[in-house]
């Protein structure tokens, strides 16, 4: 780090688990600026490697000082090139979910910048209520948003495990938002393996009384092991330190990305449900 270099606003770990799994195709990564998690699909040796290519191309990231978000859309465009030859070199399909939040500057100003393609998750825990940033790319998502539904029913659905976008599919880009980076704001970064055991207000407790970012990732996880885990379960928790965003922030907490798209404009019943613990 430079001399000039502005301190560090964030902090943040990781942890993951195979659960009932033969092997874990999850993979993360939680070395700053970058906080994300992605999910392997493809049968044991493709998800894995799937996987590891979403967060080899986010490398490059590592330790960088004034990230903009142009650079972390070029990452995932490097994601997908590296999926589509994960895919080739396994002779058939794979893929990958991609979640999770960079720091970011923008204007100036520091943002998180947080990023989706698929069914897992990103929230937010700011003041003692957890909000779901991301929305889902799934099956039951659509049915919901559809009111076909009801969250409770896609909790079961036969089709809840069926993702309808992925880094490895043809569908170009990401869903992508500025968060107002403010003190004491905490994101919990995690794969469809915890949401499936553990409810909204049982990981809003969890992720409230815990310590540090690596003693909340490992109790979600356990929690969600204990609680019967089919599937690999990964969890990235990053912290704001002390950085304060642009007095206008609290007027508009999320904006959608390309700047100018509000969030609001392309939500959910689900994306804006809040969870107090």
């Amino acid at each position: 780090m430079s001399d000039t270099a502005a301190p560090v606003w964030h902090v943040g770990a990781g942890s993951t688990d195979t659960g009932q799994r033969k092997a874990n195709e999850d993979a993360f990564l939680a070395q700053a600026p970058v906080y994300i998690v992605s999910d392997g699909m493809g049968g044991h040796y493709a998800g894995a490697a799937a996987s590891a290519a979403v967060v080899d191309a986010f490398a490059s990231l590592v330790d960088v000082h004034d990230v903009v978000p142009e650079q972390v859309t070029d990452a995932v465009h490097r994601a997908r090139f590296g999926v589509a030859e994960v895919s080739a070199r396994a002779g058939g399909e794979s893929g990958a979910t991609l979640t999770g939040a960079v720091a970011v500057t923008h204007d100036g100003q520091p943002w998180w910048f947080v990023i989706n393609v698929g069914d897992s998750r990103v929230y937010s825990l700011d003041g003692g209520v957890m909000s779901q940033i991301t929305v889902d790319h799934s099956r039951v998502q659509e049915l919901v948003d559809a009111g076909r539904i009801t969250v409770e029913q896609s909790l079961v659905h036969p089709e809840r495990n069926i993702i309808t976008r992925a880094i490895g599919d043809e569908i170009p880009g990401c869903d992508a938002w500025l968060v107002p980076a403010r003190p004491g704001m905490r994101l919990i970064v995690a794969s469809d393996g915890l949401m499936k055991p553990l409810s909204d207000p049982q990981i809003a407790s969890i992720a409230s009384l815990a310590g540090t970012p690596e003693d909340t990732a490992r109790r979600l996880v356990d929690a969600a092991v204990e609680s019967g885990a089919q599937d690999n379960v990964t969890v990235v928790v990053a912290d704001t330190l002390h950085a304060t965003t642009a007095a206008d922030a609290d007027a508009r907490p999320w904006q959608r990305w390309p700047a100018g798209q509000e969030f609001e404009d392309d939500t959910t019943q689900a994306s804006r449900r809040k969870v107090s613990p």
